[in-house]
Parts: C-alpha cells; structure tokens; sequence
C-alpha cells in the first residue's frame, strides 16, 4: 500500500503527501527517486501533450485532496454549469475541497494525511457542532466548530496526535484549542491562500471537453 500511494507522487513530479510523516524525511520515495515509476521512463525527455498537462493536474489536485474521480468531476461540472462568469472558477473548486471535513480534519492537524483523515471521520471520530458526521466530503461552513468525541480522545492514536499537536501550527484560517483538540473554522482558504502546487484553469479545460 505504501508504493502504491508513493508512486502516484512519483509519476506526477510532486510531493502530495499522501503518506503523512513518511513524506517530510528521507524515507519519501520521491526523494529517494524522483523519476516516474517503471525502469523504461527513468530517462523519458517525451515532451508532453497540452492534454497530457490537462490529465496531470487533475490528477494532482484529485490525489491531494484524496478525492475519488467522481466527487472531483461532480465538483468541476457544478461550477461549470454555472451561469455566471468563472474567473473565480478556481477559488470555487477550492474551496469545496478545502470544506470538506476530512480536509479540515487534516489541516487542524488531527491526522497525519487526508486518508487517515477520511478513515478517522468515517469512523465517527468527530462532532461538527455538536452533532455527529461521519461523512468525508460533509460541507464544513465558517464559523463551524469540530471537535473529538471524548472517547475517541482515549485511543493512542489520539493520544499520540495530542502530543504532534503542541508543535503543530494551524493554518490562519483555523483556530485550534490543543488541550482540549477542539477547533473553529474561522473561514475557507481561496486557491491563493491554500496555496496547492497546481495550476487549477487547466483542470477546467480538461473536464470542458
């Protein structure tokens, strides 16, 4: 499972993190080889095809936000379908990833990756305002407050996360009680300030064909 994951990385050219931890030492297989899988491409100079680029970065935001290919697609065709002018098509896809909760679950620091995220919310790890959601892509709002069930609080996996949150930093977006693991979406980050080393007007390109 974990070369699975890791060449995705690899055959993309960048770093999803889709591996938590693993991902930020020297154990990361696109540090240790940063050439797309297979023996035959190590060397490949092909240029790629303006529709290969297209493919690429919807893989890559795909992949970064761990989102299957039909969620993703449902995401792109909704803004496309929309009436209005799409100059700010790329804030709206962003924004629907960044709000879904086993995003935010990620970003408050609760999971090591956005698959462990999505594992630990449909596990039913947490309360969104007080109620209980164990749906990933469940739509998270400004001003929503997420927190760990105090059972689940019990576990050592959350003990362990408990200890990794007091040198964590949250994004600016986020406010985050440590000691009691319970947090506030302040707001949802636009494209430029979640900052994702994609070039998203392409993905729109892609899926407008």
């Amino acid at each position: 499972m974990i070369g699975a994951r890791c060449k995705i990385c690899r055959r993309l050219g960048v770093k999803l993190f889709l591996k938590g931890s693993r991902c930020y030492g020297q154990k990361c297989e696109i540090v240790k080889r940063n050439y797309p899988p297979g023996l035959r491409l190590k060397k490949r100079g092909k240029k790629i095809s303006e529709y290969g680029k297209e493919l690429a970065e919807k893989q890559k935001l795909k992949n970064w936000y761990n989102v299957s290919e039909k969620q993703f697609k449902k995401y792109v065709t909704d803004i496309l379908k929309m009436k209005e002018k799409k100059e700010d098509a790329g804030d709206l896809l962003i924004r629907k990833l960044e709000g879904r909760l086993d995003n935010i679950v990620f970003r408050f620091g609760f999971a090591q990756s956005r698959f462990e995220a999505r594992q630990m919310v449909s596990h039913g790890y947490f309360l969104v305002n007080k109620r209980n959601v164990n749906i990933p892509s469940f739509k998270v709002k400004k001003g929503d407050e997420i927190e760990i069930k105090e059972k689940s609080k019990k576990t050592k996996k959350l003990q362990d996360i408990k200890v990794t949150l007091k040198n964590n930093s949250q994004p600016s977006w986020l406010s985050l009680n440590k000691d009691e693991m319970k947090g506030q979406v302040l707001s949802i980050p636009s494209e430029e300030e979640a900052n994702v080393p994609v070039e998203t007007s392409v993905i729109f390109e892609f899926y407008s064909k």
